[in-house]
């Protein structure tokens, strides 16, 4: 039964509309970038490819089974961080990223190794810049060879209890720097810290032959892969030995300036000497406490106390058990969180930690920094290091001309069906055009704040679910107005067969778009790559469908059948279908005469 008039608001409809639209062009025009442009894929306007060389400890090629792993675990980044348009392809030892734009930092930032470690904070910070001479200063000794400073503990001392008020770090500062680089045994953290004359009886061999070594040179007779995997042993042998002046003379030769060999290498089980991220500060650090396969999930937010973005950790059983075990006996001590053999950040424990509560790292992140390392630690670390060889621009592959060409078919069959809707369904045609086009103003907005805030890229696969999508429209239409003609037949006039029809209509079109957003959801979960930006722009675009059908053709429709012009047959198109209503009812008094 059709709905009474008093229930009918199609002002109402068509305002929230309106509302809709304004709203939508206002984040396009005011958020962000403020570009009105969408972001377009690598075969639209082309990209960056950068393709990354693995490195195995033993200088070995990886295997088959490793790459292919690290391809699917690089592929789950990107389609965590939303429907981007990247590819990732196998190409011999090497994997090839290739992301739309001439950005390849969000190439480079999927193929980090993400090997995370929690280790206990031994050493430092100290200095990066300082040179032995100012080290030896600061130490009290006096020539530069007397080793990085040490500090002392009495016997007496307890390392469970907390430090003095005065050389505690305060609760702001959670990472105090020119802390002394304490030469004792890295395998025995919180242990009393030894004398500084049984760090100085160190024997002279180690400390002026070993320790300076230098790396072994490129040697041109090695292949890349032995040449990374002497680079990794030297780093190894200076930066993860369990001699203190080895890992004093580590820290003065190493340069946090330079590529990093040890990057995604390091022994857990042993120390390191590693830089801070930002390059500025070494730390010594002890034997991991917890492995960052034991990450159970990552999400990065805004903390307000503190004013700035910080990523959150959730360990899975194992891992918040030890985790709230180490917090609980190590207040006041410093856990740093080690990101392929660097110091992301260096925290103060300042409580224990209960298990199952969440841990933050924290660091000098920005939002989208923040975001991309919490989707790196989510989706896990990759079974192989890799570096960055050779990073490319890349021309679109379909080329301005087959874009053009694109471009120029859509636009003529848009205007064919056009065309058709107004031959076949008159001054109602006019109605379906405007619908069409208020709906494309939608989606392209969509559009533009998908690729801005969610990094979506359209591609061809893309654009071809958005034409579908809005073909599917005009199905709406077709049906809605065929429902128009059904209750005409019948002996109902224009403006009664309106309300009756849309009743029945919007079933067979719920249904309809239902049926076409299930299958869109099924091909996006299973199909990877393109096929899922054309399964996405689908089910926005079928989405969009209702949106439009119930908020702007029905409510024009039914403004329409309340005007005298517009109820016109000759204008809505329907004289022919009110001329067979006219012979039913003639047909049908005339056999009642009959009778």
């Amino acid at each position: 039964m059709a709905p009474s008039n008093g229930s009918v608001h199609p002002v109402r409809a068509l305002a929230l509309f309106g509302v809709i639209l304004a709203a939508l062009y206002a984040l396009v025009f005011f958020t962000g970038d403020k570009s009105p442009t969408p972001k377009l894929g690598i075969d639209l306007q082309g990209g960056t490819r950068v393709t990354l060389t693995a490195r195995t400890p033993d200088g070995a090629s990886p295997s088959p089974d490793s790459l292919r792993q690290a391809q699917q675990i690089i592929e789950t980044r990107v389609n965590g961080l939303g429907v981007s348009g990247s590819e990732v392809i196998i190409d011999g030892d090497n994997l090839v990223i290739t992301v739309p734009g001439e950005d390849s930092a969000q190439a480079r930032t999927l193929g980090q190794t993400a090997r995370l470690y929690i280790r206990p904070v031994i050493g430092g910070p100290i200095d990066a810049s300082l040179t032995a001479e100012d080290l030896a200063e600061q130490s009290g000794a006096g020539a530069p060879d007397a080793g990085l400073p040490t500090e002392p503990a009495p016997a007496e001392t307890a390392p469970a209890e907390p430090a003095p008020a005065e050389t505690a770090p305060p609760a702001d500062a959670p990472e105090p720097q020119g802390r002394p680089f304490p030469a004792q045994d890295p395998t025995t953290p919180g242990d009393e810290v030894p004398a500084p004359a049984e760090t100085t009886e160190a024997p002279a061999e180690p400390t002026t032959e070993e320790p300076q070594s230098p790396a072994p040179e490129n040697d041109v007779s090695l292949t890349p892969q032995e040449q990374a995997a002497a680079d990794i042993a030297a780093a190894k042998a200076s930066r993860q030995s369990e001699d203190p002046a080895v890992q004093q003379a580590a820290a003065l030769a190493l340069d946090c300036s330079a590529a990093d060999p040890l990057a995604g290498n390091d022994d857990p089980a042993l120390p390191l000497v590693a830089c801070s991220t930002d390059g500025t500060a070494i730390y010594l650090l002890g034997p991991s406490i917890i492995d960052g396969q034991q990450i159970e999930d990552a999400t990065s937010g805004f903390n307000q106390q503190q004013s700035r973005y910080e990523v959150s950790l959730t360990f899975d059983t194992e891992g918040s058990n030890t985790w709230a075990q180490y917090t609980a006996a190590n207040i006041g001590q410093q856990a740093a969180f080690v990101l392929d053999s660097k110091v992301v950040s260096a925290p103060v424990i300042q409580g224990a930690t209960p298990a199952g509560s969440a841990t933050s790292i924290t660091g000098q992140f920005t939002n989208t920094q923040a975001a991309e390392l919490a989707n790196t630690l989510k989706y896990g670390s990759l079974p192989l290091s890799f570096v960055a060889s050779e990073a490319e621009t890349v021309s679109a592959t379909l080329g301005l001309a087959s874009l053009e060409a694109g471009l120029i078919a859509g636009a003529v069959g848009l205007v064919l069906v056009l065309l058709f809707c107004l031959v076949y369904y008159r001054m109602l045609g006019i109605l379906t055009a405007l619908s069409l086009v208020l709906s494309g103003l939608a989606v392209y907005a969509v559009m533009v704040l998908l690729g801005r805030y969610i990094g979506f890229t359209l591609d061809l696969a893309g654009v071809a679910g958005l034409i579908i999508g809005i073909g599917m429209t005009a199905d709406s239409f077709v049906v809605f107005f065929e429902r128009i003609k059904d209750e005409i037949r019948e002996g109902r006039s224009f403006r009664s067969a309106v309300p009756r029809g849309w009743a029945r209509a919007r079933r067979t079109i719920l249904s309809g778009n239902a049926v076409s957003f299930i299958a869109a959801a099924v091909l996006y979960v299973l199909a990877v790559g393109q096929v899922r930006g054309f399964a996405f722009t689908l089910g926005l675009t079928t989405i969009l469908d209702v949106v439009v059908v119930f908020l702007v053709t029905w409510p024009l429709v039914f403004l329409a059948s309340k005007s005298k012009f517009w109820s016109k047959p000759n204008v809505n198109g329907l004289a022919a279908i009110q001329h067979v209503a006219d012979e039913r009812r003639l047909a049908a008094a005339t056999a009642a005469k009959e009778a």
